[in-house]
């Protein structure tokens, strides 16, 4: 009897990969998703960060339940949006959400709509050049998470955030390495938190004062 030939089962398609996710942690928008694109570069600050970051920013401001009520801020390379988004979600008064990427800016602006985010505007434009044009000591935050692998970008960033700071204003820093006091007292700067959570290297600043210099 002649053999039956075996027949090699084809190989089936591959699956999609699902899109990696965030979510808002905080607010009226808590539990939202926001989808991460698979671009170079594109980092969202890890879950933990952001939910240290927003405990210390409304200790700062003052208010319970994690509320940021009033406060004028600028997501200067806002990406996935994710930390503008919470800011607007736990109650700040204008969120600026600032991006080059053109696809990223499309789908900011489909979730602005979504949310219904009246406080949110979104800008295409360079991050630095952005800062540079922003009304001297109109912000209560700044959120910097530059490209890690750009870090031409962090010196005139920092530089043009603190002159965009109110008097008790702070700049969220995310960087791959710690910043040093000196380097931040040159840019008139000071350290107020930090924390490392892997490879992130997370700075709360202030401006830097006589006393802190």
């Amino acid at each position: 009897m002649k053999a039956t030939p075996r027949t090699t089962p084809a190989a089936s398609p591959k699956l999609a990969k699902a899109p990696h996710v965030i979510r808002i942690i905080g607010g009226q928008w808590r539990r939202t998703r926001l989808a991460v694109a698979d671009k170079p570069g594109l980092r969202p600050t890890p879950d933990r960060v952001r939910e240290t970051l927003f405990n210390w920013l409304a200790s700062l401001a003052g208010a319970g339940g994690g509320e940021l009520p009033g406060w004028h801020c600028i997501d200067a390379f806002a990406g996935t949006g994710a930390l503008g988004l919470e800011a607007a979600s736990r109650g700040a008064a204008s969120v600026l959400l600032c991006e080059q990427d053109a696809a990223l800016v499309a789908q900011l602006q489909t979730l602005k709509g979504k949310l219904a985010a009246e406080a949110v505007r979104i800008e295409r434009a360079n991050g630095v050049t952005l800062l540079e044009r922003t009304p001297a000591g109109s912000m209560h935050a700044v959120f910097l998470d530059p490209p890690f692998e750009n870090a031409a970008l962090y010196e005139p960033a920092l530089r043009a955030a603190a002159r965009a700071l109110r008097p008790d204003g702070v700049v969220y820093l995310e960087a791959a390495r710690r910043w040093s006091d000196e380097e931040l007292a040159a840019l008139g700067l000071a350290a107020y938190r930090y924390l490392k959570a892997g490879a992130v290297h997370a700075h709360l600043l202030i401006l830097a004062t006589d006393s802190t210099a």
